[in-house]
């Protein structure tokens, strides 16, 4: 058995644009059951960030202007969705979702995933590129501050930059920020994660795993981290639209195996947040997303 967070599909109504991405987050659980990769029990629901948790991380002031619905058309349009009681209330949910798997991972199971998660362009002050919170830095943040941790690892593997991850933990020696990404893609401004590795367009799966295989093992070493937080985004796909990448599905499954082998074998609780995934047959997207799921499950069955 393997825990899995996950949190109702938003229902509030959403521009056209905006309603094909959110699709995944039903039709994955939904896959992982058909085919026996997870039982209806493994999945849980996750219990909502307090407001005194969000502070740890967020600043209050935002916070409270996110929670009233108040934030400028400006910072409504950066975000990327539209603003509702009901989607402030679905990001908090997915918060607690990324917490709960990391207690969950470090309580024994040694792996945790979200089916949500893995809101890595969202700030302190400010949310970007469809987050509006940031799960990663929160949960890294939060269970420093409990002593359940003393050294956290951030494996950011999504087509785009964790700029908002980088930013957060710059200056917190003990979260360490890794992340791996397009060069010429969004965000244009980057900002410095304690590494950063950005890949040319075009890259495809021999290079690109070269690369995942030339810094990974070397970070568990020298982290030495007691909790891995993986952004397991699936937008590097050479389907994606948006990734300008050419990794295959095969790839894509690779790299999975590569990081979360590494963690399993040494001994290292791993949190699997899922990110991005673009390509426009969904099927291409749910059955990477997967992929995930079955490395998991077959690394800690």
């Amino acid at each position: 058995m393997i825990p899995v967070a996950w949190s109702p599909p938003y229902a509030h109504p959403l521009p056209e644009g905006h309603r094909f991405p959110m699709a995944k987050y039903e039709l994955i659980p939904e896959q992982l059951i058909y085919e026996g990769t997870c039982a209806p029990g493994d999945f849980f629901a996750p219990t909502p960030l307090t407001d005194e948790q969000v502070r740890v991380a967020h600043d209050a002031g935002y916070w409270e202007k996110l929670k009233g619905l108040q934030l400028s058309r400006a910072e409504e349009r950066r975000t990327g969705f539209p603003l509702s009681a009901e989607l402030v209330e679905r990001e908090v949910l997915i918060m607690g979702g990324t917490l709960e798997c990391a207690r969950r991972a470090l309580g024994g199971a040694g792996v945790a995933l979200n089916v949500a998660g893995g809101t890595h362009h969202a700030f302190e002050d400010r949310g970007e590129g469809f987050c509006l919170l940031n799960d990663l830095a929160l949960t890294a943040k939060l269970l420093l501050a409990e002593g359940a941790v003393k050294q956290v690892l951030v494996i950011d593997l999504d087509v785009h930059q964790g700029n908002g991850t980088a930013a957060m933990c710059a200056d917190e020696a003990r979260i360490f920020t890794f992340s791996m990404h397009g060069a010429a893609n969004y965000p244009m401004h980057k900002e410095r994660s304690d590494l950063d590795v950005p890949l040319p367009d075009g890259i495809a799966d021999d290079a690109y795993l070269q690369l995942v295989r030339q810094h990974v093992p070397r970070l568990l070493d020298e982290v030495e981290p007691d909790l891995v937080l993986y952004q397991t985004g699936v937008d590097i796909l050479e389907t994606d639209k948006l990734g300008r990448l050419k990794v295959s599905r095969r790839g894509c499954l690779e790299r999975d195996r590569e990081v979360l082998g590494r963690c399993a074998a040494a001994g290292v609780p791993v949190v699997c947040a899922m990110g991005g995934g673009y390509s426009p047959d969904i099927r291409h997207i749910v059955d990477a997303h997967c992929g995930t799921f079955r490395v998991a499950a077959d690394l800690w069955a």
